[in-house]
């Protein structure tokens, strides 16, 4: 009979969870405007010390979802890497031979 009440409090625990990771990830960022990331405070201000404007990147990233598709393409390419190497990584030690 424990063992219904364990599970009852688990799901309640986990119910709870997500409904304040969903109520928090409405909120909006605390001092957003406040805190500049370190392109606009420091590359920023020395580009325009020497002379320098910004420009478009050659490769947009920020456009759809083509940041998305860059990192699974380094993915798919990384473990099919690991995968292909899995036994020499893993369980096969390789001797050398003199």
């Amino acid at each position: 009979m424990n063992r219904g009440i364990g599970s009852a409090k688990k799901t309640l625990f986990i119910g709870i969870t997500a409904l304040l990771f969903a109520w928090c990830h409405h909120l909006p960022a605390a001092g957003s405007d406040k805190w500049p990331g370190v392109d606009e405070s420091v590359v920023e201000k020395y580009a325009k010390d020497h002379g320098r404007e910004a420009s478009e990147p050659l490769i947009n990233t920020d456009q759809g979802d083509l940041l998305l598709f860059v990192f699974l393409i380094a993915g798919v390419m990384g473990g099919f890497a690991a995968g292909y190497s899995w036994r020499m990584l893993v369980s096969e030690k390789t001797r050398n031979k003199m």
